[in-house]
């Protein structure tokens, strides 16, 4: 009967029972547990084998390129920093509210941490995500014009919860690209939340993407549902003494 029932939790694909069966019967005669109690304990592992590859798909298409965490993040090197205020924004009520954050600051000062540490956080409770390098993402939608597949690809950007852009700075962009994005954006505002990283701040993106009336629009909506971080202090790619020797930060 063990090998009838292992069988067809095979062929339903039912994984989390099919792991357990075997101990959960040997359990179930050890201590006379009732049949309810045995179909409630596999029926829980089959949830929680679903939860965990359901959210190792979602790490593996937001395609982050670094193992950070907030827990990870060196708060005590970056004093500009607010851990409180990164501690809100991790419990993702943003999402619910559909806001996007904008960390600002020089290169190396932790946005790209910070922003990829707030992803993973989104990811892990359950939200779909995804990183891009800005100078990619601008590349992607211009190739799709290229095919006709931007309506496709549009669809499925806004499909994310959350979008995160890293390194909105000084890209080459061509006026294609720069519509291409407005029109993302435009489309995702006020529906889902995108985090933005830039060594940029907001007078200067009008030299990034020349086109004054579009960045007025796009300002003003990032102001309307908008989190803005400044980042004022040293780099962490810098060398930096811990009990007498020289360490270094991955670069964020």
């Amino acid at each position: 009967m063990r090998e009838n029932i292992l069988q067809l939790l095979t062929k339903l694909r039912l994984r989390g029972m099919e792991n357990v069966l075997q101990r959960e019967l040997d359990r179930a005669e050890k201590e006379g547990s009732p049949v309810s109690e045995v179909v409630y304990r596999m029926l829980m592992e089959e949830w929680a084998y679903r939860q965990e590859r359901s959210l190792h798909y979602r790490i593996s298409q937001a395609k982050i390129p670094w193992q950070w965490t907030l827990e990870t993040f060196p708060f005590d090197r970056q004093p500009a920093i607010k851990r409180a205020q990164i501690k809100e924004l991790a419990g993702l009520s943003f999402i619910h509210r559909m806001q996007n954050i904008v960390f600002i600051g020089n290169p190396g000062t932790g946005k790209s941490g910070l922003a990829t540490g707030i992803l993973k956080k989104a990811l892990v409770a359950g939200y779909r995500g995804r990183f891009y390098n800005a100078q990619d993402l601008l590349d992607e939608l211009y190739a799709s014009l290229a095919d006709r597949t931007t309506p496709k690809l549009m669809k499925q950007l806004c499909r994310y919860h959350l979008l995160l852009i890293d390194e909105l700075g000084y890209l080459t962009l061509n006026s294609e690209q720069i519509n291409a994005f407005f029109k993302l954006m435009g489309e995702r505002y006020g529906r889902t939340s995108t985090i933005i990283t830039t060594n940029l701040d907001y007078p200067e993106w009008y030299d990034l993407f020349h086109k004054k009336p579009l960045v007025d629009a796009l300002l003003d909506r990032l102001n309307h549902q908008c989190v803005t971080i400044r980042i004022n202090g040293a780099s962490l790619r810098a060398p930096h003494k811990t009990n007498g020797s020289d360490n270094s930060t991955p670069a964020t």
